[in-house]
């Protein structure tokens, strides 16, 4: 049993996205739908914790507000003061299809705030690890502007506190969200001090991002590494991809804390991806990870909510994450399992395999 926290709070909830249909806002020829970013998913997985007995037995984290300082670690301050103008009037687009309504500025400062809140809890060892589920996402966002859901780069800002605050020399972060994480790969492209690792569906979002090719630049090269899987990739080939390629680099880098951008999107029956992840490979890369944060750096690893859009299911990917950090199995099963676990394809695909390969051949990291 490990001492696991968790950070969430009610006003996550509140964040508004408004009305889309998927992501796209209605007008004459959209009908108005929920927007797939809603509160819903992490409400439910958080009722899922409560449900299976396991929130007793988690450590709560009271979020705090980051900031100002902790933005400008990463973003300019024309865009914190563009968001927080929009937030104070009545909501508006942080750039690319990331809508907010009035109060999100606040909202997403504490969703910041949260993931430093955590490092910091850890730090004091008052947990050994701990799963941020926050709300708005950060993966996608950018210096200047909001991508895809995304206000302020979580990820990339609790990296630099990280760094900064608590004097780290190495940080790896390990995104698994069906989409690319774009946010931290511009961010640390030329940076050594922190590795990313992207396993992503190919050329989905954001498109033209996230390729093979892009290993960083200048004394970041070698430190940023993409996994594109192929549309279809199951089980085996998100272990594949952690046994060949995302364990080995971190065995090679040594990192002081172990940072994962955790969406849910790639599994079997996500509207927004066309992977078929199941509960049990989100299960296995978090036990993997937690074997890593032992061995190599305290046990220190701390989990930031990112996507992940089926109510159904959502839920479950996230219990056995939160299983695995905390090592206490709860008697509750995936129903789901049985269905998802037994859709052809699940094992790794000869194709997957090859390119998973390539990505493991080609990275300079796994040469040294």
């Amino acid at each position: 049993m490990r001492k696991t926290g968790l950070v969430t709070h009610e006003l996550y909830f509140w964040h508004n996205t408004g009305e889309a249909a998927a992501f796209l806002p209605p007008g004459l020829t959209i009908q108005p739908d929920k927007h797939a970013e809603n509160a819903e998913t992490k409400r439910r997985l958080l009722n899922l914790l409560n449900v299976a007995g396991l929130a007793d037995s988690l450590t709560t984290i009271p979020p705090r507000l980051a900031s100002n300082n902790d933005l400008l670690s990463f973003h300019t301050q024309a865009y914190i003061d563009s968001i927080r103008e929009m937030s104070d009037a009545n909501g508006g687009d942080a750039g690319e299809l990331t809508p907010f309504g009035p109060g999100s500025y606040e909202i997403a400062l504490m969703s910041l705030g949260g993931c430093l809140e955590a490092v910091d809890r850890m730090m004091e060892g008052q947990v050994d690890n701990a799963y941020c589920l926050v709300r708005p996402p950060g993966h996608h966002a950018e210096s200047e502007m909001g991508r895809g859901f995304c206000i302020f780069g979580n990820g990339v800002i609790t990296a630099n506190y990280a760094l900064d605050v608590h004097g780290m020399e190495r940080i790896a972060i390990v995104d698994w969200d069906v989409h690319h994480g774009n946010s931290q790969q511009g961010a640390f492209y030329q940076n050594s001090g922190v590795l990313t690792i992207s396993i992503h569906q190919d050329n989905f979002y954001p498109p033209m991002s996230g390729a093979l090719e892009e290993r960083g630049e200048g004394e970041g090269e070698g430190y940023n590494i993409n996994v594109p899987l192929p549309p279809g990739s199951g089980d085996g080939a998100y272990r594949k991809a952690f046994e060949d390629v995302v364990l080995p680099a971190l065995e090679a880098y040594q990192p002081d804390l172990i940072i994962v951008s955790s969406g849910f999107d790639g599994s079997a029956i996500d509207p927004l991806g066309r992977n078929m992840a199941t509960s049990e490979t989100y299960r296995y890369m978090t036990e993997s990870l937690v074997d890593a944060a032992e061995k190599l750096c305290h046990g220190h690893l701390i989990c930031i909510h990112e996507g992940g859009y089926s109510t159904a299911y959502v839920p479950y990917c996230g219990l056995a994450v939160m299983e695995a950090l905390s090592g206490l199995k709860t008697e509750l099963e995936d129903p789901f399992l049985p269905i998802v676990g037994g859709m052809g394809g699940q094992e790794c695909q000869p194709h997957q395999a090859a390119l998973i390969a390539l990505v493991a051949e080609s990275a300079p990291l796994l040469k040294k």
